[in-house]
């Protein structure tokens, strides 16, 4: 009952990773920097791994019997199989991560597709394939779940639903970027890469603010991919307003103009609030965490952005 538990380090080694999942039944798990090494349209990719992880991971995880790590580091052990349950192999170009997350027995210091191409012609099909025909049930069951969440009818618009109405319409080459907060865990959990789709967020950190940031680190990297930028409405107020003028002032130098900035706009730190209600009642300080209400869409055409403020579910998708 093989694990795979990929990370950045194979972001070049994606057709590797997709002949060992066949060959060996297994299923893959992505730590969450690492949302784009597979594409999300593979019905034996779990998703996310951690805090922020899915369903079908932590099943994934909890009854595998074999560990196989390809090039990642993710720090958060409790998430990985109990020590004494599966044997690892793990591949990584450096020598020093081997072993630092999980018990090794197995260690491949090398780059992981020239690792995973030599180690291919070695494996056996396994041929029972019970295994990865549970994932992939699991998996299933996963997104149409996540599509019912996004569905449930609330008083504005629920944002879940933003990040559903994106993946359907995400091109293949988009970039797209997250704040922390709950839009990093929507992105986690809602949005289905696809394609060369590239995505970022503050993972190490979790710092505050990143999404449009990253977005115009994305254009100039790659200005002829367009970029969507989620972000929360306390980040947008710390930093974003500000970023749009660097947008405006340099969007012209891109070939492809489209830097999308999705504000999750609430009027509240939403995350911390849920953090101490989860503690225990209401926040302790609740003035710290209530913001002052922005017309972030004026702003924008006031620099001459275009700009749309949606308010029912109906306007999202088109908008």
């Amino acid at each position: 009952r093989v694990a795979m538990l990929v990370g950045s380090g194979a972001r070049g080694a994606r057709a590797q990773l997709e002949q060992v999942a066949e060959l060996l039944g297994a299923g893959a798990a992505k730590a969450l920097l690492d949302k784009d090494v597979l594409s999300d349209e593979l019905p034996w990719v779990t998703g996310s791994i951690g805090l922020l992880g899915t369903r079908p991971t932590h099943e994934m995880m909890t009854d595998c019997d074999t560990l196989l790590i390809v090039g990642s580091s993710m720090p958060y052990s409790q998430f990985l199989p109990e020590y004494d349950r599966a044997r690892c192999v793990q591949i990584d170009v450096d020598a020093n991560r081997i072993g630092m997350r999980y018990p090794t027995e197995v260690a491949l210091v090398a780059d992981a597709a020239a690792a995973l191409d030599a180690l291919i012609p070695r494996l056996r099909r396994k041929e029972g394939r019970s295994w990865r025909e549970g994932i992939e049930r699991n998996v299933e069951r996963w997104w149409r779940t996540m599509q019912q969440q996004a569905e449930v009818e609330v008083d504005a618009v629920n944002p879940l639903r933003m990040f559903a109405e994106l993946s359907a319409r995400l091109p293949e080459n988009a970039i797209v970027t997250a704040d922390s907060g709950s839009a990093a865990n929507w992105y986690a959990r809602q949005l289905r890469f696809r394609g060369d789709v590239r995505g970022s967020l503050s993972g190490t950190l979790a710092t505050m603010g990143p999404a449009v940031p990253y977005g115009i680190g994305a254009k100039f990297g790659h200005p002829d991919r367009p970029v969507i930028a989620f972000a929360g409405d306390g980040a947008m107020q710390m930093n974003g307003l500000a970023e749009l003028i660097t947008v405006q002032r340099y969007r012209e130098q891109w070939e492809d103009q489209r830097l999308i900035v999705a504000i999750i706009h609430n009027n509240d730190l939403n995350q911390v609030t849920w953090e101490m209600r989860a503690m225990g009642g209401a926040p302790k300080f609740a003035e710290s965490q209530t913001l002052p209400d922005v017309d972030y869409a004026a702003f924008a055409r006031s620099l001459g952005l275009g700009a749309e403020t949606v308010r029912t579910t109906e306007e999202l998708g088109p908008a």
